[in-house]
């Protein structure tokens, strides 16, 4: 599946649900369901500034890929950082510097997270960008 498709898919699990609060169960039931990330990433040159939880990421590159795992110590914003990784993780670097994060407007987050979760869900997507930018030069400039 392409980053759009991905992103189309959690637009419509989401419109599934009228009411906010199952919006945010949703949200809960998937930073649930992922695997934590194995202890020897959190440490702090893995957490992501500006978010007001704590969220560790760490990635690997990899036969032109990047792969993403992270971990939050809040429920809401677990469950954010389940979405980026469904969307962004074994990726390439062009890949993800090549689309905008659209469900974020679209299943409207924006308006319904706090702006401190809002700043942190942008920093995540921000950080994760960076990594895929840095990587897309390396790759340039090896090739």
């Amino acid at each position: 599946m392409t980053i759009d498709e991905i992103q189309q898919e959690i637009i419509d699990d989401f419109a599934g649900f009228e009411d906010w609060m199952d919006k945010y169960s949703l949200l809960i039931e998937l930073g649930n369901e992922m695997a934590p990330i194995d202890v020897q990433y959190k440490v702090d040159e893995n957490l992501i500034r500006g978010c007001q939880s704590r969220v560790w990421l760490h990635q690997e590159y990899l036969d032109g890929t990047i792969t993403f795992e992270a971990e939050s110590d809040a429920l809401i914003v677990k469950g954010l950082v389940a979405l980026l990784l469904k969307i962004y993780s074994g990726r390439t670097p062009h890949e993800i510097l090549a689309s905008e994060p659209r469900f974020i407007d679209e299943i409207g987050l924006r308006q319904h997270l706090s702006p401190t979760r809002s700043n942190g869900l942008l920093a995540m997507v921000k950080q994760m960008k960076l990594y895929a930018l840095a990587y897309e030069k390396i790759s340039t400039k090896n090739n």
